[in-house]
């Protein structure tokens, strides 16, 4: 007995065909049959993934909370000395890198969710996970200003 060919339409001398195992981000929609042939036509559908842009951009902008509650308290903490505003400021500089760029991969991230939505393209999903991007950047340099600006007006 001979074997069946491993993909293909059905085909009544070997029964329904082989379907290829799944790769990651697609799945079988449907196979067309192409007429007069024992070919068929695989139809793909693509699963949604979440932006990866939106994914570094909430890490940066969590990261950029994090440096700045340092500004803050060794702003606070060195109020008294020379080094409190000194440290503080360098780590304001840290803390605004990573809030800027927290804010422009939000940014670069919504853009490619929504262009991502035409028919036949891989489908971006995240916006929340971006916006979140954007809010912890900006809040994380907010913060990270004010303790600078707390350690330079306790200084004096």
């Amino acid at each position: 007995m001979t074997q069946p060919p491993p993909y293909g339409p059905p085909s009544p001398q070997y029964g329904p065909p082989m379907v290829a195992p799944p790769s990651a981000g697609w799945e079988l929609d449907r196979v067309d049959r192409l007429a007069g042939t024992d070919f068929g036509l695989a139809q793909l559908r693509v699963v949604p993934i979440t932006s990866g842009l939106a994914i570094g951009g909430l890490i940066a902008g969590i990261g950029a909370i994090l440096v700045a509650f340092l500004v803050l308290c060794f702003g606070l903490a060195g109020s008294g000395s020379s080094w409190g505003a000194l440290v503080a400021g360098a780590f304001t500089l840290l803390a605004m890198l990573a809030g800027g760029g927290a804010v422009a991969a939000g940014l670069i991230a919504m853009r490619q969710i929504r262009r991502s939505a035409a028919p036949g393209r891989v489908h971006f999903t995240g916006r929340g996970v971006a916006m979140g991007a954007v809010i912890c950047g900006a809040v994380g340099g907010g913060i990270s200003l004010v303790g600078l600006l707390l350690g330079l007006l306790l200084r004096a």
